[in-house]
């Protein structure tokens, strides 16, 4: 069953574009579209060309559409392997932690093959969406 979103909903809203599929970008439900399975969604970080950019509202499919995951405390460090989001290119990408310099953590990115350097505030715990609950991917796993 999908969630419904009503008007001033934070949500992210995933890209299905060629090199940013997967990626999540943190938005705001403007409206749902009457009688279908779409909303307008006025986009956090992304913004509308030219002189004087405003930010980017698009009609997103309700399949592209979720909730904000929670809110964690911000974890002191990741281990190897753990999986993350890395914020990036103005949006939330999955990865896994393979490496760690210091303060820097080395994520690979599965969709893509990369791999970046991000400091600790760039990182969030990765959670997943499992019939309308976020799950830890830990968890998921057992």
């Amino acid at each position: 069953m999908k969630e419904e979103f009503v008007k001033g909903d934070r949500v992210e809203v995933c890209s299905k574009l060629d090199g940013f599929f997967g990626s999540y970008f943190e938005a705001k439900v403007l409206s749902k579209i009457p009688h279908k399975s779409f909303y307008k969604v006025k986009y956090k970080n992304l913004v509308t060309e030219g002189e004087d950019p405003l930010p980017l509202i698009e009609i997103i499919s309700a399949d592209e559409i979720r909730p904000m995951p929670p809110k964690l405390s911000q974890p002191s460090t990741f281990r190897r392997h753990e999986r993350v989001d890395a914020f990036d290119l103005d949006a939330w990408w999955f990865g896994e932690i393979i490496g760690q310099k210091g303060d820097t953590f080395s994520v690979y990115f599965p969709t893509t093959g990369d791999v970046c350097e991000y400091p600790l505030e760039r990182l969030r715990r990765h959670l997943d969406l499992v019939n309308g609950r976020w799950v830890s991917s830990g968890a998921r796993q057992q």
